[in-house]
């Protein structure tokens, strides 16, 4: 198990190494590209006056150690290499020989001096590999080499028994302590400037790194395996271990903060008691945090700073979980400790210009996740919620947030805070309020409920929803003028969370049929989001624009003002009144051009299309009067319907854009569905969601759509939109679509045997062919210089096919009586009847094509009569007898030379008029 410890940590120290030599090798990249570019561009050094282009020779020979100094100084303090820049070279004299094994002996002579630029370029790409295999790797692997050297050293004399157990310790303290001070050695007196490119192979680190392994290997061996010393004291020492370590990298760079990091962390699970004390381990670990936080902001090392919040954090959640009786003081206290050295200690001292120049700062991700789910277990832990701690998870979120104000850059902590508690309130809706029969009224676990609802959870959620608000408007305007996310986070959350908390406190405490406590509040959240909106956006720059957190401020007050209806109001009231309220923000665009004012009307189209999508009948079936027309129906879809159209036509004044065009499509489709929903209601005796289409009903929905389309033509022609130009057309083709599938196939009474009607002309024949076919006659005559070429067309032809149609089924009727359904058969004349009809129609149309100079309805004439010509010879000749046949035949040539006479006549008439 020692050597499978051993070896896990080299490898995790080797994996941190390799790291953090490949983002230093990166910058090195950066900065030779940003050099390169300088000297491109023309950028450099003016050439020096003669006096002083020839130093002495003493003069040069203090620059050189000048700049060793320095760097030497400067390389090991930070965690990025420090590029020296050597003064330029003069034509006398050559350019300083490079420190290092490998540097060049010679100097390129003076005729390559104009492609100096492309030197460093070329020296790199040829001491790559070879400053990889001669320095990293060497210098990384012989320092691990001599960390587990020391260990095999130690575990060689345990089993050859060549020294006692105290000696061979100490043998191994002595080792890693000789490392130690042979890496501070070097670093002061034998290691001045590391060679170039190579230095992340810092040899002074892994020496330092490699005493460190030892020393913590020692610790442990002294106290796991002999018991030479208790856990307290081993404790103490393993952590100060890691200390030191973390310590000794402000002078040896970031990776050996991490290897101190990583045993720092690791010392808890090392050492065990059989008495665990809570205040040990935190206080431990805020030392250990503390003072990674003081280095890691000394030098600005992010990654070593996420690092600590995540083995701070980790530690606290495995206490809550591992501890049935854990100590909230503990919990409280290191959850203040990790607040306190992000917000005094990480985010210290950051300017302004760190502030604007960034969102957020991304290792306040950690901490936030940490503590917010710390807050979590004990709001809807049952353990904890026994215990009274539900106020102290509360008053862990409120100090997320308050830190998140007072550090802009720790925005992640917000998000924390406001998922966390959006959580926490969700979690005590009780699943019977929203579905039944959900195991057996109880979501949870093992039968207990997700979060417990009391008095004091109410209180809380009022306390939270109080903070949020408060915090969130007065931080949104204060950042308003600067960057869009910041202000329109802190407004989200600022409506987002006390939403959530009213709903939820409303599902479990309220009266869910009708609460005027509940909507007297959601009413109270609509002003005084409607007033932070307007107050943050005062704020703005340029004032009154109306951006992203204006915008969510007024959407919170549009949500607030929904749940207000649904509070205060009936189902059907509710639907009215929602539809009703799209004028609201259409009329405030008079005074405010925020964007988001038009979507909140389309946000009230969507919620009324949800409520009727739920509830067709607006009250309930057994709410609804079966009085024809006067009923629930009219109002529940005719306000939202002249509602959305007044709202479409305000937003046209003042907006003229996307919701505009929503809102008119809106108001179409709900004069529509007023209309359709009515002939139902009428045509089903009261009941509107029960029983079968008939003929009838689907005549009556096509003529609304005819006539829905030629209403958009009009309005259209009026004031012109898109919505209403492509509006117009998909109603004229989805009652083309009825017309085909429903009226000549499905509900045809010829397949049906549907009753036509006793009454001899007003019956099913005529509403449901010849009132479709005049309609999309006028329709097609009406469109016909207004919409493409195509529409007109498929309007006429289907108007001819309509009153074919009911001519041939009137005729049918005439012979046959209320029902005309084919399995009765043909009678002779009636087959004649057919044919003398077809052609009396088909005259018809020529005639009307060349009067309305329609080329479509003079096509279909042609066809028709075509068709009557088939009929005539190949069924007429077979079927029928005697002078019917006779008079069929004649009724055809006659009717067949007339339209060549009429033909005749009108090219000729044509001629002349071109001759004249």
């Amino acid at each position: 198990m020692f050597e499978s410890l051993i070896g896990l940590v080299a490898i995790i120290a080797l994996f941190v190494i390799v790291s953090r030599q490949q983002s230093r090798i990166g910058l090195v990249e950066r900065e030779l590209g940003a050099l390169r570019s300088l000297v491109l561009s023309g950028v450099v050094p003016s050439k020096a006056r003669p006096s002083e282009q020839a130093p002495p020779d003493s003069a040069r020979a203090d620059v050189v150690p000048a700049v060793a100094v320095a760097a030497d100084i400067s390389s090991p303090a930070i965690s990025e290499p420090v590029v020296a820049q050597a003064p330029p070279a003069t034509e006398e004299e050559a350019p300083i020989d490079e420190a290092g094994p490998w540097a060049p002996s010679k100097t390129a002579p003076k005729a390559a001096e104009p492609s100096a630029p492309a030197a460093p370029a070329r020296a790199a790409r040829q001491s790559d590999v070879e400053t990889a295999l001669g320095t990293r790797w060497a210098v990384w692997v012989g320092g691990i080499a001599l960390a587990l050297g020391g260990l095999f050293l130690i575990r060689y004399t345990i089993e050859a028994g060549i020294f006692g157990p105290g000696v061979r310790l100490t043998m191994a303290a002595v080792l890693g302590l000789v490392l130690v001070a042979g890496g501070e050695f070097i670093r002061r007196t034998g290691f001045r400037v590391p060679v170039q490119g190579v230095a992340g192979a810092y040899i002074p680190a892994i020496l330092t790194a490699a005493g460190a392994f030892i020393l913590f290997g020692t610790v442990y061996a002294a106290y796991g395996i002999y018991g030479f010393i208790g856990p307290a004291f081993a404790f103490t020492l393993l952590g100060a271990i890691g200390v030191a370590t973390i310590a000794a990298a402000l002078v040896h760079g970031q990776a050996l903060a991490g290897i101190g990091l990583v045993g720092a962390m690791v010392t808890p699970v090392l050492v065990a008691s059989q008495a665990p004390n809570p205040w040990a381990l935190f206080g431990y670990l805020a030392i250990v945090l503390a003072a990674t936080g003081v280095i890691a902001r000394m030098r600005d090392w992010k990654a070593l700073m996420a690092a600590a919040f995540f083995g701070t954090g980790a530690w606290t959640i495995l206490y809550m979980t591992d501890a049935p009786q854990a100590n909230l003081s503990a919990i409280l206290f290191i959850d203040a400790v990790t607040l306190a050295v992000l917000a005094l200690v990480w985010l210290g001292r950051r300017g302004d210009e760190s502030v604007q120049a960034r969102v957020f700062d991304w290792p306040s991700i950690v901490p936030g996740l940490f503590v917010a789910f710390s807050a979590l277990g004990l709001s809807v832990d049952p353990v904890f919620i026994a215990a009274g701690d539900a106020l102290p998870g509360a008053v862990v979120i409120a100090a997320l947030v308050a830190v998140a104000l007072y550090r802009p850059l720790a925005l992640p902590l917000l998000y924390a805070a406001g998922l966390v508690t959006v959580l926490i309130y969700l979690g005590i809706i009780p699943p019977t309020s929203i579905v039944s029969d959900l195991s057996g009224g109880a979501l949870g676990v093992d039968g207990l409920p997700v979060a417990t609802s009391n008095a004091l959870t109410m209180r809380i959620g009022i306390a939270l929803g109080l903070v949020f608000i408060g915090t969130g408007f007065w931080a949104a305007r204060r950042f308003a003028a600067g960057t869009q996310i910041r202000p329109a986070s802190w407004a989200a959350w600022g409506v987002i969370v006390p939403l959530v908390i009213l709903l939820a406190l409303w599902f479990t405490f309220g009266n869910l049929d009708r609460d005027f406590v509940y909507a007297a509040v959601a009413a109270l959240l609509v002003v005084v989001f409607a007033a932070g909106g307007e107050w943050i956006a005062r704020a703005e720059d340029p004032p009154l624009k109306g951006g992203i957190a204006v915008s969510f401020a007024l959407g919170g007050a549009a949500v607030a003002g929904l749940l207000m209806l649904h509070m205060a109001f009936d189902s059907g009231w509710t639907t009215i009144l929602l539809g009703a309220a799209a004028i609201v923000p259409a009329l405030a665009t008079r005074w405010r051009s925020y964007p988001v004012l038009g979507w909140i009307s389309v946000g009230a189209v969507i919620a009324v299309l949800g409520r009727v999508a739920f509830d067709p009948t607006i009250v309930g079936a057994e709410f609804l009067s079966t009085t024809p027309v006067f009923n629930w129906l009219l109002p529940g879809y005719g306000v939202p319907a002249l509602a959305f159209g007044f709202a479409a036509w305000q937003l046209a004044r003042m907006t003229n854009g996307r919701p505009r065009l929503a809102m008119e499509a809106a108001a179409a489709l709900f004069a529509l569905l007023t209309l359709a929903m009515l002939v139902r209601h009428a045509m089903h005796g009261g009941v509107i969601d029960t029983g079968a289409m008939t003929l009838a009903e689907q005549a009556i929905y096509t003529l609304i759509a005819i006539g829905a389309g030629a209403i958009l033509v009009a309005i259209d022609m009026r004031s012109p939109s898109s919505v209403l130009r492509y509006g117009s057309m998909a109603a004229g083709v989805i009652s083309v679509a009825f017309i085909v599938v429903r009226h000549f196939a499905v509900l045809n009474p010829l397949f049906t045997d549907e009753s036509t009607g006793r009454i001899p002309v007003f019956n099913l024949l005529f509403l449901a062919y010849l009132l479709p076919a005049v309609a999309a006659g006028g329709l097609a005559l009406y469109a016909r210089d207004k919409r493409p070429k195509w529409y007109a067309q498929m309007l006429a032809v289907v108007a001819a096919v309509l009153a074919l149609a009911y001519a041939t089924l009137s005729v049918r009727r005439l012979f046959k009586g209320e029902f005309i359904g084919l399995w009765s058969g043909l009678g002779q004349l009636e087959t004649y009847t057919y044919s003398a009809l077809w052609l009396i129609i088909g005259v018809a149309l020529l005639t009307a094509g060349v009067w309305l100079k329609s080329q479509v309805l003079r096509i279909a004439s042609a066809a028709l009569i075509a068709i009557a010509v088939l009929k005539v010879f190949i069924f007429d000749m077979s079927e029928l007898e005697g002078v019917l046949r006779a008079l069929s035949f004649i009724g055809l040539g006659a009717v067949l030379i007339g339209i060549g006479l009429f033909y005749q006549r009108l090219l000729t008439r044509a001629a002349k008029s071109e001759v004249g």
